[in-house]
C-alpha cells in the first residue's frame, strides 16, 4: 500500500526558510520520479518541483520557484525534501508530495505552509 507523509510545514516570515519532508512506503521509492504540488487559495494544484528516480540527476522546477526552492531524496531513507528559501507570501499553500505507480496517482495529506510576518 503506498503511503506518502509529508511533514514540516508551518508559519514563516517572509524571506525565510522552510524544509517539507515526504516519507514514503509501499513500493520501491528508489525507481520512482517524486513531485511536490502545491494549491494556494482560490487556485488550481500547481506542480512546483519533480526529481528523477534512482539517483535523481534531473529536477524540474516550476519559473515562480525556481532559483529559491530545491527538490531533493534519500533513497536510503525513503525521503523526497522540498527546500523552500528566500519564501514570498505567494507560496503560502498547501504543499503535497506526489508519485504515480502503474498509472496510478498517489498523494500524500499535505502540509500547510504559511508566509506572513
Amino acid at each position: 500500500q503506498v503511503q506518502l507523509v509529508e511533514s514540516g510545514g508551518g508559519l514563516v516570515q517572509p524571506g525565510g526558510s522552510l524544509r517539507l519532508s515526504c516519507a514514503a512506503s509501499g513500493f520501491p521509492f528508489f525507481r520512482n520520479v517524486m513531485s511536490w504540488y502545491r494549491q494556494r487559495p482560490g487556485k488550481e494544484r500547481e506542480r512546483v518541483a519533480r526529481i528523477t528516480n534512482a539517483g535523481g540527476a534531473y529536477r524540474e522546477y516550476a519559473d515562480s520557484v525556481k532559483g529559491r526552492f530545491t527538490i531533493s531524496r534519500d533513497n536510503d531513507k525513503n525521503t523526497v525534501y522540498l527546500q523552500m528559501d528566500s519564501v514570498k507570501p505567494e507560496d503560502t499553500a498547501v504543499y503535497y508530495c506526489h508519485t504515480t505507480r502503474s498509472e496510478v496517482e498517489y498523494w500524500g495529506q499535505g502540509t500547510q505552509v504559511t508566509v506572513s510576518s
